[in-house]
């Protein structure tokens, strides 16, 4: 077989990975109050069925992207795979909420051994002149699970029962585990003879524990609480020990260093803050739908592809201005869309018109799809040759740091307002949540502004 083909077939394989994950991450979502109303949870409950994922995800990003430098990219990513599908059976059998959230951390497992070996696999297949073209045909693969997500999960859901939604990760995941086996090349590890900072690993996903359980559960302990107050200020003292230990370490899960360029550093900032700002809405939204205006699964769901399909759009359209004028401009202006269309959501009523609310979402994606691609061009070019895998972990670990953390708030704020139990509790709850959402987004533009450089 010529090494042309071989790549493609690579890049086939990878792609196939990134649609399942994205297909399997905005079916969830888009079903979370059906979840509820079958195992009977309140909001904060069935709300970790989504953190519980990301927060795995997140905390993990780094460690099986340092594994696969220390055993190889190949392996792990396998590996990842595997643990995925079965997890995923699992979720589909699952008989109560707290089962189903155990299974979803380990299909989470799976899911950041997949995640942190993707990029390092397709960066060692193409080259340097062809990597573009072959990291936007995977991010045309995640857009299109995205958008097909919502409205096949939705149709799924309605049709079949909520466990085919799980259930249909088991051929795709097959169909790409196969197309990696017989055509991803094993690797040789990049650096075999060091050892792996399981302190760093450790102190990272305990950091993230603990913050994220302060959030989710300040509405039910008060954010006042001892609790939740000792809860963040254990994720902060657990932040500054992992700083510390990876300062001190010889061979670092992350480098550090590279947070020293001003143009890295508010790249993964700004990262944050967008993400922040589009998983409170992938949360919000089926909870307005659904629960609020009555519309069934399959509805909701169509409804949401709006904004997958808005992005997919936009993003190739802003990463070529990024070429010609830089990442500065095209971030803030992003940003900029991106609040406007989370200001439109949050007027969001029992009686608003469904343009205004297709409107709001197609803004919010156009918002995104516009920031995220000269952002991402911005972050990677600020590492040196050398880091590209660290940044990539870097990013991701951005990308699901700020889901974590947006679930966590829009939960927080929706919890907050249904515990008064009035009439128009769950609108005031969604359309607080959108507003500060819009408020980070501004953040965002400010981030983005105060970059360094405007080309990279």
């Amino acid at each position: 077989m010529k090494t042309i083909e071989r790549k493609w077939w690579v890049l086939i394989a990878i792609g196939t990975g990134s649609f399942m994950s994205a297909l399997d991450a905005s079916v969830v979502n888009t079903i979370l109050p059906v979840l509820r109303t079958v195992f009977n949870s309140d909001v904060a409950a069935i709300e970790w069925v989504v953190t519980v994922y990301l927060l795995v995800l997140s905390g993990l990003l780094l460690t099986f992207g340092r594994l696969g430098d220390l055993r190889g990219h190949k392996t792990i990513y396998s590996w990842g795979f595997s643990i995925f599908v079965l997890s995923s059976v699992l979720c589909g059998l699952a008989w109560s909420a707290p089962v189903l959230v155990l299974f979803r951390g380990l299909q989470a497992i799976g899911g950041a051994m997949l995640a942190s070996n993707a990029s390092a696999i397709v960066t060692g297949n193409f080259p340097p002149e062809q990597r573009g073209r072959a990291f936007g045909l995977v991010s045309t693969m995640t857009y299109l699970g995205l958008t097909v997500g919502p409205s096949l999960g939705g149709w799924l859901t309605h049709s079949f029962g909520w466990r085919t939604i799980f259930y249909i990760n088991v051929p795709v995941g097959a169909l790409a585990l196969t197309l990696g086996l017989v055509f991803i090349p094993k690797d040789s590890p990049a650096e075999s003879d060091q050892r792996f900072d399981l302190p760093g690993a450790a102190l990272f996903l305990a950091a993230l524990t603990s913050l994220m359980l302060g959030l989710n559960k300040g509405a039910e302990w008060g954010w006042a609480s001892p609790q939740v107050l000792g809860l963040l200020a254990a994720a902060g003292l657990l932040v500054f020990v992992f700083i510390l230990t990876e300062t001190k370490s010889n061979a670092p899960m992350l480098d550090l260093s590279l947070f020293r360029n001003p143009l890295f550093s508010t790249a993964s900032v700004s990262a944050i803050l967008n993400y922040i700002c589009v998983y409170s809405i992938i949360f919000l939204m089926p909870f307005y739908l659904i629960q609020g205006r009555g519309f069934n699964p399959a509805q909701a769901g169509l409804l949401l592809t709006i904004q997958p399909i808005i992005m997919a759009i936009s993003a190739p359209i802003s990463g070529a201005m990024s070429d010609r004028h830089g990442s500065r401009l095209p971030g803030m202006i992003g940003m900029g869309i991106l609040a406007t269309g989370l200001f439109i959501l949050s007027f969001l009523g029992a009686s608003s018109e469904m343009w205004l609310v297709g409107l709001g979402l197609a803004v919010c994606g156009l918002g995104t799809g516009t920031f995220i691609s000269p952002n991402t061009s911005a972050l990677m070019g600020a590492a040196p040759r050398a880091r590209q895998g660290i940044a990539s972990g870097v990013q991701g670990a951005a990308r699901n740091f700020g889901m974590v953390v947006g679930i966590g708030l829009a939960g927080a704020i929706l919890t907050t307002h249904l515990a008064r139990n009035t009439n128009d509790a769950l609108y005031t709850g969604i359309d607080q949540a959108f507003l500060l959402a819009a408020g980070i987004a501004l953040l965002g533009i400010l981030a983005s502004a105060i970059k360094n450089e405007t080309k990279v």
